[in-house]
């Protein structure tokens, strides 16, 4: 873990680097998977969220994302209440998010739009231009995309619903099997 010394003047020291480093450079040594501490230079304080925190509202912009009743509802929460939302609901947020979008990008090779080079709904990235329109081959032993909490809300289904489930599987295991022969043949 790098420790970078922030000093009252804003400027940030990179003691693994022996410089001083802009907050574009630590937020690129975050993206590249590097763990930082960022603590004060004076005391010693950690200020590593406060200073990843003004990464996010500032140099990435996401401070004029935000929309304005959002913010001033923020401000206008408790302590308590803040934090709750922060830390478990933009966390579970976030965490749907990578959910639903990993299910997207293991649907795009089945896309209609990828036939013609469109761009995708939500604006996830195509394939390349290289790739056939179906993209590479699918692989038989390569498991089903299900998030986690799937297996428990088939379990909290009706009935009625869990045939569905089932005759939509089968329906597409039957989609996979024709897709993979007519692969098989080219």
């Amino acid at each position: 873990m790098v420790v970078i010394k922030k000093y009252s003047n804003r400027r940030l020291y990179d003691t693994e680097l022996s410089r001083y480093i802009t907050l574009d450079e630590l937020a690129a040594r975050v993206r590249a998977g590097g763990d930082v501490r960022v603590q004060d230079a004076k005391t010693g304080a950690d200020l590593t969220q406060p200073t990843l925190a003004q990464i996010i509202l500032e140099s990435r912009g996401a401070a004029r994302l935000l929309p304005t009743p959002l913010l001033v509802s923020l401000i206008r929460m408790d302590d308590h209440d803040l934090t709750e939302f922060l830390g478990k609901y933009m966390a579970w947020a976030l965490q749907i998010y990578h959910q639903a979008r990993r299910g997207v990008q293991a649907m795009m090779p089945f896309s209609p739009f990828n036939l013609f080079g469109m761009p995708t709904p939500g604006g996830f990235p195509s394939p390349p231009a290289y790739q056939a329109p179906f993209a590479p081959p699918l692989n038989a032993s390569q498991p089903d995309f299900e998030p986690d909490d799937v297996a428990q809300e088939l379990d909290e289904m009706p009935r009625a619903e869990k045939a569905e489930v089932a005759r939509l599987r089968e329906e597409l295991a039957e989609l996979k099997a024709v897709v993979l022969s007519g692969r098989e043949r080219k």
